[in-house]
């Protein structure tokens, strides 16, 4: 029986993530003001966005609109950071709202380390409110990804693997590890243009035996080569359940495939 045990304890510790680092900034966000599209996994635009990023007493503020052009159905995000010392997201929100009315809502707040999370669902309204385990400038959630992936792109792209943390709702509120990666440089069409950008896969590290039960797609982002700033998103719009969306920083009616750039063309 010892030896099962000590079996068992020497699996879970390979099978432990190797200890996280906070994210140093490396480029400061200042205010901005873009038009992003909303597209399927096929290509076809399906909402027009607005982000707007703005910094106010030290503090870093995005808001992302999407109004679907089919029906009234819209949705938001806010997020806030602190850019010193190191990037730390401290508020997000994220709700859908059809017909004037709320279908989902969910907000975690950093500084509480509570994540809350409501949802009707066939006429009925379900409420959760979970307290997390936040390590400040290692956990983000929602577009704070964006930012923290812009930060470690040097790493990134010389090889190195990022793991940092996630609040991920299904749709109760929980953290999991997230390994980031270097894919490579590619290019796609996008709003009758070919944009070149690297490519980061962002996997979500879930147990062998959750996985029977649970799957959670794996999230894709691009940017721009340097200097990084967003130039695609592919990923499940927040549930792990949720159709597979794909967002642009150029808005067009459709958009492309990325695929590999070739060494010579390479930018």
């Amino acid at each position: 029986m010892k030896s099962k045990t000590v079996l068992l304890f020497a699996a879970l510790t390979l099978l432990a993530p190797w200890p996280a680092t906070a994210v140093e900034v490396t480029e400061f966000e200042g205010t901005a003001h873009g038009f992003p599209s909303m597209l399927d996994a096929n290509g076809k635009k399906i909402a027009d966005g607005e982000f707007i990023q703005e910094v106010e007493d030290g503090r870093l503020s995005i808001t992302l609109k999407y109004r679907f052009k089919h029906g009234s159905r819209r949705t938001e995000e806010k997020v806030v950071f602190r850019q010193k010392p190191e990037l730390i997201q401290e508020e997000w929100s994220w709700r859908e709202l059809k017909d004037g009315d709320v279908v989902r809502q969910y907000a975690v707040d950093f500084k509480t380390q509570t994540a809350t999370a409501k949802k009707s669902e066939n006429g009925e309204k379900k409420e959760w409110s979970e307290k997390i385990e936040v390590k400040s400038g290692q956990t983000f959630t929602g577009y704070g990804f964006v930012l923290a992936v812009q930060n470690v792109r040097e790493r990134l792209v010389h090889g190195e693997a990022v793991e940092l943390q996630a609040i991920g709702f299904n749709p109760q509120p929980k953290v999991v590890t997230v390994k980031i990666t270097h894919v490579g440089p590619e290019e796609m069409e996008m709003a009758d243009r070919n944009p070149h950008g690297d490519h980061f896969l962002l996997q979500p590290q879930i147990p062998a035996i959750a996985k029977i039960f649970v799957k959670v797609p794996d999230t894709h982002i691009w940017l721009t080569q340097p200097p990084a700033e967003f130039l695609r998103f592919e990923g499940p719009q927040l549930e792990p359940s949720d159709p597979i969306i794909r967002v642009d920083l150029l808005s067009g009616a459709e958009s492309g495939p990325a695929r590999p750039v070739k060494k010579s063309e390479d930018r």
